[in-house]
């Protein structure tokens, strides 16, 4: 068959093979400042290897996750840096509730038009998060993929894998009714909830761009900052919060998707639940700025939004003294009851 076409190239075709070898050799020395000895291999084999440290039975703990629609805040305003952050620590959140440290991590960026600049910054993000939370970026993949992501849209995954001796697991199986739930605060919304906030303030909803960056930049007097930076606000670590802690826990509840309605309960033996006071915390501004602009039920907003809580210890009554002392931050804010499986978290 022959053709008057002229050649193409994959660059033709969205996919430039050129800047993908840039963003390699940037990528080197970035996840390198994250690496310690147990590392045995850098940016570049088809596979991160890790050498496992010495344990005597030990359990790997993994977990997946994106960083969800936040990417279109962070995408209409430009701004990349944070996002890493976001994506490592609401990983290791999860994979700490077990009693496990975090080992090493890798990411996923997949998208259509992000420039050179803009994929440094979303990784570097990940390396210095990785750095504060002690694990190994050993890897990852980048995916151009025109005419599947609009210009501006992204996804953007981590995988985490940890490690915690099996004797030492943090799985709730010791918690019984009268145990006290101690709270420590978020840094407000993490990652979760986005899809209803956009809507609420009408951002991030793909309809004029320059109307919903200048929503964006407003400075909201309450917050004491623009609505743009109280959303891009980073998703917080608690890996240093837990292990200092750590001898005292029964259980560990992250509080993502679902709210402390639907996380806490997931640590929680069958016939068991908790009561909640949410006088006993202050809850942060934001959460009643998108509740009174969007007209949302409480109920609604204790199952979608951390509230203030993005992390709940669960610990004897008589440990609480002792975890305080050391986590000066957390609050008392509720205790473990029984409770029927259906209807296991009562907030008061």
């Amino acid at each position: 068959m022959t053709t008057d076409r002229p050649s193409l190239t994959y660059a033709d075709a969205g996919v430039d093979l050129d800047a993908r070898a840039e963003f390699v050799k940037r990528l080197g020395p970035i996840a390198k400042a994250t690496h310690g000895p147990e590392v045995l291999s850098g940016v570049g084999p088809f596979g991160g290897m890790y050498k496992l440290a010495a344990y005597r039975e030990p359990v790997l703990v993994s977990s997946t996750d994106s960083v969800g629609t936040k990417v279109k805040i962070a995408s209409l305003l430009g701004r990349f840096d944070r996002l890493g952050v976001d994506l490592v620590n609401q990983s290791v959140n999860d994979i700490i509730t077990t009693g496990a440290t975090p080992l090493f991590f890798l990411d996923y960026i997949a998208a259509s038009s992000l420039s050179l600049d803009e994929k440094t910054e979303l990784v570097q993000g990940v390396a210095n998060a990785c750095r504060e939370a002690g694990c190994a970026l050993i890897g990852g993949e980048t995916a151009d993929m025109p005419d599947m992501y609009a210009p501006g849209d992204l996804d953007f995954v981590g995988f985490v894998v940890g490690a915690v001796e099996c004797d030492q697991l943090l799985d709730g199986a010791s918690v019984v009714a009268g145990d006290v739930l101690l709270g420590l605060p978020s840094s407000g919304l993490h990652t979760n909830g986005y899809s209803l906030v956009r809507r609420v303030f009408g951002v991030g909803i793909d309809e004029d761009a320059a109307v919903e960056r200048d929503r964006l930049m407003q400075d909201e007097p309450e917050l004491g900052m623009s609505l743009g930076d109280a959303l891009l606000a980073p998703h917080r670590s608690y890996v240093q919060e837990v292990a200092a802690a750590r001898e005292h826990l029964k259980a560990v509840s992250h509080i993502t998707g679902g709210g402390l309605i639907e996380n806490v309960p997931r640590v929680l033996p069958s016939g068991l639940g908790a009561t909640i006071d949410a006088s006993s915390w202050e809850r942060p501004p934001l959460f009643a700025l998108i509740q009174r602009e969007g007209n949302i039920a409480g109920e609604e907003m204790y199952r979608t939004f951390n509230m203030g809580i993005g992390l709940v210890l669960i610990v004897a009554p008589d440990d609480v003294d002792a975890v305080r002392a050391k986590l000066p931050e957390a609050i008392v804010i509720g205790e473990v009851v029984e409770a029927d499986d259906d209807a296991r978290v009562r907030i008061e």
